[in-house]
């Protein structure tokens, strides 16, 4: 097995005018009958071509699995499914939209008899803020066969106070892009989201709900989400249900940028230890 077959995707709100998701499957070239499948979830101002996804992916197709990425409503990102061309839509994103989000594509997944996708054998993948999302879609949902997490937030409302109250004030907050030297807004009904919905929204509470096979995968020198988030995210579940893999030294990407500038050692831990945890609650799907 060493050649990839990839497919786009695009899923429209039929009652809310513009709000799209893009996204790419990715499969084994040569695959037979089905398989089990990954949802990828990117985080906040990620896109599903950021960095080391596309390496995810492949590598994913490869050990013998699907993988569904796809670029949250919320991104900002575009049908080109890289460039943040989509102001409108970043503006309007919550946490609430991303969780629904997930749920369209899983349901896209279980309705459209796709090639080699098996909608009964699901598992997710979230970084960062997508991993928050996926942590909270799998405690709703509960069929998923494993979750894991790289680099994951342990609480959706991270911001300093002042933050927050000069978001209130203004309506809106200002979130700078350094990669691309854009200035992006949120509006105010992520913060209403927030607040007003922080018991569903409550990653840690949902952690201790869950009983889904779980691997927290989180670097001891992230900058962006300390490594405390994933050892309080993996003391929330019941013993046995979720996993730390402790990645020494590694950042907030394990080392990857954008462009993607090739592997690192950090992020070959990351991979060696998602595929083997994957495989091992998939059932090891075949492999070359």
């Amino acid at each position: 097995m060493d050649s990839i077959d990839v497919q786009d995707f695009q899923l429209t709100y039929e009652d809310e005018l513009g709000r799209e998701i893009h996204g790419l499957i990715t499969r084994p070239g040569d695959a037979e009958g089905l398989l089990p499948t990954v949802i990828v979830v990117h985080g906040f101002k990620g896109f599903l071509k950021w960095g080391f996804f596309p390496e995810l992916q492949k590598r994913l197709a490869l050990s013998g699995f699907v993988s569904v990425a796809f670029n949250l409503s919320g991104s900002g990102v575009g049908e080109d499914m890289e460039n943040f061309t989509d102001d409108d839509g970043f503006f309007a994103s919550t946490p609430s939209r991303d969780v629904e989000d997930l749920e369209c594509v899983r349901l896209f997944l279980e309705n459209a008899e796709l090639p080699n996708v098996d909608p009964t054998r699901l598992a997710l993948l979230g970084h960062s803020r997508g991993g928050g999302t996926v942590l909270l879609h799998a405690e709703r949902d509960g069929r998923y066969f494993g979750v894991v997490t790289w680099s994951s937030v342990g609480a959706t409302l991270r911001f300093p106070d002042e933050v927050l109250a000069n978001w209130r004030r203004d309506g809106q907050v200002e979130v700078p892009n350094a990669r691309t030297g854009q200035v992006h807004r949120i509006g105010v009904g992520w913060l209403d989201d927030a607040e007003e919905n922080a018991d569903e929204l409550d990653i840690e509470a949902a952690c201790s709900r869950s009983t889904t096979p779980t691997l927290v995968v989180h670097g001891t020198e992230d900058g962006t989400v300390p490594f405390d988030d994933a050892e309080r995210l993996v003391a929330a579940f019941s013993p046995g249900v979720a996993r730390l893999e402790r990645i020494e030294g590694a950042g907030h990407t394990f080392g990857a940028v954008h462009p993607f500038q090739g592997t690192t050692e950090a992020l070959e831990r990351a991979f060696a230890a998602t595929l083997g945890f994957l495989g091992a609650c998939a059932g090891a799907p075949e492999r070359d």
